[in-house]
């Protein structure tokens, strides 16, 4: 069969950007192979609410092959880019394969980043993944487990305590979803412990939190957690972290429970590509998101390093940037094939939210800023429309309206296996102090992306990315 002589395009990503590059290609007469190494798209802006057991990993995430399933010009491939060749316009997948290209849109994303310190993630837990989530929910429960046994009041109380460091948008949905879930929905769980006995500690470095959203805002983000009796440990450093808990400064704060939402990276694929890189592993990119004497190649979303004119700061790597991005880079492509001069890339911001819990919540969108209930609802209705598919925007929105009903949560199951064993070993962990010796880490995310961004490398110190913000999209 005679080989086809249409364009072809390579996406590397099914995230928000390159799934919407490919979309906005249907109907184009090109060949589109998107590849990803996951096989179904997430919604990330909800991936805490299955770390905090309010939903389930099916109801926040689509198979990439379901979505495209009537795009007749795009074909889905599971796979890992292991290097690209850009001179001769071809890269090579894990599993031993290639493919050629006329235009490659890179838009795989990022990872957590932990700044050098590599041995953290031993300990503390990241947010980028539906296998991170899991491991989430799965901590939290079974140091409810081991607590609900335990009568050693100290071993209890560092059992019960969960720390979240940094305080973007991430870190203020977790630490809220922590509170709530400790306080109201576990109580009537686990009758052996005090309604008041669970501990959430956000740690942030700045004196604020929620950068980028007007001060009154992050003022009043930072009230509502407290009245969800969420401590807030401002203008501080994390120096060291353990399986016993996190050092600030020269003292240890024991906790059960470390999640890291500090700060994120461009994935190592980035690193590979042999442009050049700023800060965080990201890709520099021209006006137009291309690469650098490459312009059939495009870097978007949380990848590309994009510096708007006029500005002196990068683009956030936030949700609505790599949409837009990705629609914009599809409007190249299709103006590069009508021999028309390609156009410069104008990000439309339209704000950003968070919500910290039960009608709680802010959000800012030009001047319109909103907090508490409204903000809530607002958070709601955006994130309903841009779940993919009709039937799980009705299951997410019934979930909603029964946990905020009755305050309970479907989604408040331990999986994997020797789940006794671990909670025995979260339990012995809590009797022992940061200096009693070593115990051996139980860690079943053995497929985790560990960082391999070099100890000297730069990164982002704020976590704002598709991953882990939460923006108007």
């Amino acid at each position: 069969m005679a080989e086809s002589k249409r364009p072809r395009i390579v996406i590397v990503g099914g995230g928000f950007g390159g799934l919407e590059t490919a979309k906005a290609l249907k109907g184009d007469d090109v060949d589109i192979t998107l590849v990803d190494r996951s096989n179904h798209h997430l919604f990330q802006p909800l991936l805490y609410q299955v770390a905090m057991a309010g939903l389930s990993p099916a109801e926040i995430a689509a198979p990439i092959r379901a979505v495209l399933k009537h795009q007749t010009n795009c074909r889905v491939l599971l796979g890992e880019v292991t290097r690209v060749e850009l001179e001769n316009k071809r890269l090579h997948l894990d599993h031993g394969d290639s493919l050629s290209y006329d235009y490659l849109v890179v838009a795989a994303g990022a990872k957590t980043n932990f700044f050098g310190n590599d041995a953290w993630a031993r300990h503390a837990l990241g947010l980028k993944s539906l296998d991170d989530a899991v491991e989430i929910r799965r901590r939290v429960l079974l140091a409810f487990e081991a607590a609900e046994r335990e009568s050693d009041l100290d071993a209890r109380r560092r059992l019960l305590t969960f720390v979240v460091i940094g305080g973007g948008p991430t870190g203020v949905e977790m630490a809220g979803g922590l509170a709530e879930l400790s306080r109201f929905v576990l109580a009537d769980d686990f009758r052996e412990i005090a309604g008041k006995e669970p501990r959430v500690v956000l740690i942030e470095a700045t004196d604020r939190l929620l950068p980028g959203l007007d001060d009154k805002l992050a003022k009043a983000a930072a009230d509502q957690l407290e009245d969800l009796d969420v401590e807030l440990k401002l203008s501080t450093r994390v120096t060291d972290i353990s399986e016993h808990g996190v050092k600030l400064g020269d003292d240890w704060l024991r906790a059960s429970t470390v999640v890291w939402s500090a700060g994120v990276c461009a994935r190592s694929l980035a690193s590979r590509l042999g442009s050049e890189t700023a800060r965080g592993g990201r890709v520099k990119v021209n006006a137009d998101c291309s690469v650098p004497e490459h312009p059939e190649v495009s870097v978007i979303g949380d990848m590309a390093y994009f510096v708007p004119e006029g500005s002196e700061q990068p683009l956030p790597g936030v949700a609505q940037v790599a949409m837009q991005q990705g629609r914009f880079v599809a409007r190249q492509i299709r103006r590069d094939l009508k021999q028309k001069p390609r156009e410069t890339f104008e990000y439309f911001d339209k704000g950003m939210m968070a919500t910290i819990g039960r009608s709680r919540a802010v959000a800012q969108s030009g001047r319109l800023k909103l907090t508490g209930f409204t903000a809530w609802i607002a958070w709601l209705f955006i994130h309903l429309i841009y779940l993919i598919g009709y039937r799980r925007r009705l299951i997410v929105l019934l979930e909603w309206f029964w946990g905020y009903v009755t305050y309970k949560r479907g989604a408040r199951l331990i999986t994997g296996d020797r789940a006794w064993e671990r909670a025995q070993l979260l339990a012995r962990q809590a009797e022992q102090g940061p200096h009693s010796g070593p115990v051996r880490v139980v860690d079943s995310r053995s497929d985790r992306d560990t960082p391999d961004t070099p100890d000297d490398a730069p990164g982002d110190a704020t976590e704002d990315s598709s991953s882990s913000s939460t923006s108007v999209a």
